[in-house]
């Protein structure tokens, strides 16, 4: 890559960062005013399905429905977005929203030992180390003597782990199993259609509809913040790895943890202790000890057609 183009893509890379890490403030902004978190699934599914359904249209391109899709849009809606989402909005209402975003770091560690299990990596001393690493900066978060400046639920730290735990076996998933050679936003179109169809009985049943108001409160303008910057982010992460590698687009995660704590003071005036500041720089080492290197991450990289 020449310099020119290092720069652009570094550049994309923090908008990246900024915005997926604004989705944790703005799920605790969504969550403020008592919103049923099945509502707030529901409603983040129909935002994704609408700009994912006109991006199909301007591309031209169909869903298709056959058993074989249907049990990727299956897999993708309920590891993706309704098991995961639907713990994420209640822990948002007991967690501040910098200590979602540092736990959010251990997803590739996650990923790793999911990754040996499935046979998609071969053991690495050096990413077991990292993965050691990375649990201990957890332990520092979850650990009850422990102060970090603002109040921690135990139990909810120790929950806002599942969803990573979701996210890491999301992307095993398709490395094993690929997408039936659809790109991400039919992928993100037909998980998206069949995750309303799982969460409608169940909003219907649990009542917790949410009700649009115009013009929109706070609460429902940061879900619909939420909801786009996590789809609009997720297309250019996709686009930025056919350009500049699976490595360099890996570092996103660093910014995604930074901006989300960033975020979280400048939003909701979130401050911690020193703490929390050693926590998040060893697990920023683990994460970089996970990391695949560049040969394997390359390789990953063609196993996966999203």
């Amino acid at each position: 890559m020449s310099a020119r183009q290092i720069a652009f893509y570094t550049c994309c890379l923090v908008l990246m960062g900024a915005g997926w890490g604004l989705g944790q403030p703005m799920s605790k902004i969504a969550v403020s005013t008592g919103y049923g978190h099945i509502g707030l699934v529901f409603w983040q599914l129909v935002i994704g399905m609408a700009l994912m359904l006109t991006i199909c249209i301007l591309r031209r391109r169909g869903v298709p429905w056959t058993p074989a899709h249907l049990l990727l849009y299956g897999v993708i809606a309920l590891v993706g977005t309704v098991f995961p989402n639907t713990i994420s909005y209640q822990a948002a209402a007991h967690l501040p929203a910098g200590i979602m975003s540092l736990l959010l770091s251990v997803i590739p560690m996650f990923a790793f030992g999911i990754a040996l299990i499935m046979g998609n990596d071969r053991f690495s001393s050096q990413r077991l180390l990292g993965l050691i690493i990375g649990l201990v900066g957890v332990l520092i978060i979850i650990t009850p003597s422990v102060d970090l400046g603002q109040p921690v639920s135990i139990f909810w730290a120790a929950a806002y782990l599942i969803p990573a735990l979701f996210y890491a076996f999301e992307g095993n998933y398709v490395a094993r199993f690929g997408t039936e050679g659809l790109d991400p936003f039919q992928v993100m179109l037909g998980s998206s259609l069949v995750g309303l169809v799982i969460i409608v009985p169940l909003m219907v049943v649990s009542g917790h509809y949410v009700q649009p108001i115009w013009p929109m409160p706070v609460s429902q303008q940061a879900l619909v913040v939420a909801s786009v910057a996590h789809v609009l982010v997720y297309a250019c992460y996709v686009w930025l790895v056919t350009r500049a590698g699976p490595v360099f687009t890996a570092q996103v995660s660093y910014l995604v943890t930074g901006f989300g704590l960033f975020w979280a003071y400048l939003i909701l005036s979130e401050t911690y202790a020193a703490t929390l500041w050693l926590a998040l720089v060893v697990m920023f080492f683990g994460m970089y000890l996970v990391q695949p290197r560049a040969k394997a991450a390359q390789v990953a990289a063609q196993a996966k057609p999203l």
